[in-house]
């Protein structure tokens, strides 16, 4: 009798042996896990519907965009606005990111290794050419400037402002998109090049030969394409992995930063951010000339 209570509190697999109690619940912990993995997946799919030129969104076209039915994402949408990562257009079927998704942003721009490391060669760069210096990261279309150093001292902290600056048509855009993978250019390019002053580059040919220049030299100028009668110099900041992900500039009035002085501002800023390049992490490769010295 008291293997017979033994037996039966223990499950049995096919063919009469008992399954370990042990296995079960690891079984059902792993069904969970896929289980909550999958639902996360949906609702960043949702969030990912959302960019800068989609804004707000209807549950129709949300549904449209994630190939989900329609019940399936007001179930997401609901859970996200509770979480306030979305929320809802009054008296309206239509939804935009939540402010709690910019709160969690700017916590991940202050732990920057790059944003803790930068503040002090910024402000530097400003100090020593005497113009406006910016930090900006390259977000896979645009730029978002995090600090900004203007003549005569004050230096500014942009995570609380979220500036956004186009990559095509500016000197940090440039120096960041230069180095990118063809298809993340093309990809700007598709997006529309639109005319913010008679010298962007709204023509792909033109931009793609910009950027090829750019990549030759490690710097990029911008000729008052962003704005009329500035120009700026930048030069590309690479992470841990060699990947350009950020840029830092020099700009200014056209008629303080000449073209004669592009040369001396371009090895100011090229060795600024090689400077920010190696703080986050990276090691640039050791010329051939030097492995045979130090053989």
């Amino acid at each position: 009798m008291q293997a017979q209570n033994k037996s039966a509190s223990r499950p049995e697999k096919a063919g009469g042996s008992a399954v370990p109690a042990e296995a079960t619940r690891a079984s059902v912990d792993s069904a969970d896990q896929r289980g909550s993995l999958k639902s996360m997946q949906k609702l960043m799919a949702v969030l990912d519907c959302f960019s800068r030129y989609d804004r707000s969104l209807s549950l129709a076209e949300i549904s449209e965009r994630c190939k989900m039915p329609k019940t399936t994402v007001h179930r997401l949408v609901t859970s996200l606005r509770e979480a306030k990562l979305l929320e809802q257009d009054k008296g309206r079927d239509r939804y935009r990111m939540g402010i709690r998704l910019f709160e969690l942003g700017s916590i991940v721009l202050a732990n920057l290794d790059l944003h803790r490391e930068a503040r002090a060669l910024v402000e530097r760069l400003g100090d020593i050419s005497g113009e406006s210096a910016h930090l900006c990261v390259f977000d896979g279309t645009n730029m978002v400037i995090i600090e900004h150093r203007e003549p005569g001292g004050n230096s500014v902290n942009w995570t609380t402002t979220l500036s956004i600056s186009p990559s095509y048509c500016t000197g940090v855009g440039k120096a960041a998109l230069a180095f990118q993978e063809p298809a993340t250019i093309e990809k700007v390019i598709r997006q529309g090049l639109l005319p913010y002053t008679p010298n962007t580059l709204t023509d792909p040919d033109a931009l793609r030969k910009d950027l090829a220049e750019t990549r030759a030299r490690g710097y990029s100028i911008d000729e008052g394409e962003h704005q009329p009668t500035v120009r700026c110099v930048a030069a590309p900041i690479r992470n841990a992995s060699g990947h350009v992900f950020a840029a830092v500039s020099v700009t200014g009035p056209m008629d303080r930063v000449t073209r004669e002085r592009v040369p001396a501002l371009a090895e100011l800023v090229t060795a600024t951010a090689a400077q920010l390049s190696r703080q986050v992490g990276y090691e640039p490769p050791i010329a051939t000339s030097e492995v045979e010295r130090s053989k």
